[in-house]
């Protein structure tokens, strides 16, 4: 087992940075499109909705292989690593997106109604009133979603990227030792979503702060 390990951990750094790097840009696509589902814009609104339909209506596993696979054929190659982090992102976005619309959504109308009598415009009570008030409602939601992109980030194996599980399984090739293997790595995933868990807790702690400030 403790000769598996090192082998399994370099994996696992992989698959950090990939967690990482796609919660990060899947975040930052869920306020872009999430946002543009609600803008009166109708061209933005057309596209994000689009955006959204699209990767959320279609597998992840082919949306990675079409990045990796057929982006090459109309001249855009990305590395492996690249081209995971793209698919992983705009797809956690896709369903981050949504979790932003139906926050921002929930926030009392005449919260709204109070902005529009104070004369502020759509920008001011978006910044301003909407969005903080909706914050703290999309944190648990983006902690599920951030796990479970920590769990999708095993089908990166499958573009040739040397992650956790595509590791394990050449280990499991070389060595026939099928149980220790993977029990091994299903310890380390679960470990992962331990600490990554804990991480967004803390996230939905700070950031609702003011909530629990304002009930004093």
């Amino acid at each position: 087992m403790w000769d598996y390990l090192p082998t399994l951990m370099l994996g696992a750094w992989v698959t950090v940075e990939l967690t990482f790097w796609s919660t990060l840009a899947g975040a930052l696509c869920s306020f872009v499109f999430g946002l543009g589902r609600l803008s009166a814009n109708p061209l933005l609104k057309a596209v994000s909705v689009s955006y959204i339909e699209i990767f959320r209506g279609t597998s992840l596993l082919v949306q990675m292989f079409w990045i990796f696979f057929a982006l090459p054929l109309l001249g855009v190659h990305l590395s492996p690593f690249t081209a995971g982090v793209v698919a992983l992102s705009l797809n956690i976005g896709a369903y981050g997106a949504e979790v932003v619309r139906g926050a921002v959504q929930s926030v009392h109308k005449t919260q709204l109604e109070a902005a529009k009598a104070l004369n502020f415009t759509a920008r001011q009570t978006m910044w301003r009133i909407a969005l903080p008030q909706a914050l703290p409602e999309m944190m648990p939601p983006f902690g599920n979603l951030a796990v479970q992109n920590l769990k999708d980030t095993a089908l990166v194996s499958l573009i040739t990227l040397s992650d956790l599980a595509f590791r394990a399984e050449n280990l499991r090739n070389l060595t026939q030792d099928s149980t220790t293997i993977y029990s091994l790595t299903l310890f380390i995933y679960f470990g992962l979503a331990l600490v990554l868990s804990a991480l967004m807790k803390l996230v939905e702690h700070r950031v609702g702060r003011w909530r629990r400030a304002g009930a004093r």
